[in-house]
């Protein structure tokens, strides 16, 4: 088999452009996002340059596409978290705060790429509302729960981005404090 005909049974899978996002991730966790670039990228998946650019017109396309896949895998996350506790409850909330934490410090490349999308807005909201939708649950009397709800998020992204800049231990123990004295503070 030559070297084309290699490539060629890499990528012929059906759907190459979730195939280059995948590996946009996989170079995110595996060496930052300075490795995130088209021709890297079609060079691990086995396809030619020009093959990306019928799913991505440039860089910045495909970091807003891996950013929406880190969006999606952070919900699934949280979602996950916050059913296993009991969602919309404050054990829910904070479940899916730990799973935010958590995921930041799992993907930290990723996680600062998404933030730093302008075009994944919508998707920063998402990631916000099933958090805020479980801190608002237990708002408490005479606060605004949409107020209490970014209270909450601020909290759970200030505490990743801090232990992502090592300004605070990236302890479990810490993240579970942090989280609980939001409720404790509002009660």
């Amino acid at each position: 088999m030559s070297n084309r005909d290699s490539r060629e049974a890499r990528y012929h899978h059906g759907d190459l452009r979730a195939a280059l996002v995948a590996e946009g991730i996989r170079l995110l966790t595996a060496g930052g996002a300075s490795d995130l670039s088209l021709r890297v990228v079609a060079g691990n998946v086995g396809v030619s340059a020009t093959a990306v650019y019928r799913h991505f017109p440039d860089k910045d396309a495909l970091q807003s596409a891996v950013s929406e896949e880190g969006f999606r895998r952070l919900g699934q996350r949280q979602a996950a978290a916050s059913a296993a506790a009991g969602q919309g409850q404050s054990a829910g909330f904070l479940a899916s705060g730990a799973a935010y934490v958590r995921f930041a410090l799992e993907n930290p490349a990723l996680f600062r790429l998404m933030f730093s999308r302008p075009t994944a807005a919508s998707r920063q909201s998402e990631a916000a509302a099933l958090l805020g939708r479980n801190a608002a649950a237990f708002a408490p009397g005479g606060v605004d729960p949409d107020i209490f709800a970014l209270q909450a998020w601020s909290i759970a992204h200030g505490l990743a981005m801090l232990m992502l800049d090592r300004l605070a231990p990236a302890d479990e123990m810490i993240v579970e404090k942090v989280l609980a004295g939001l409720l404790v503070a509002q009660r």
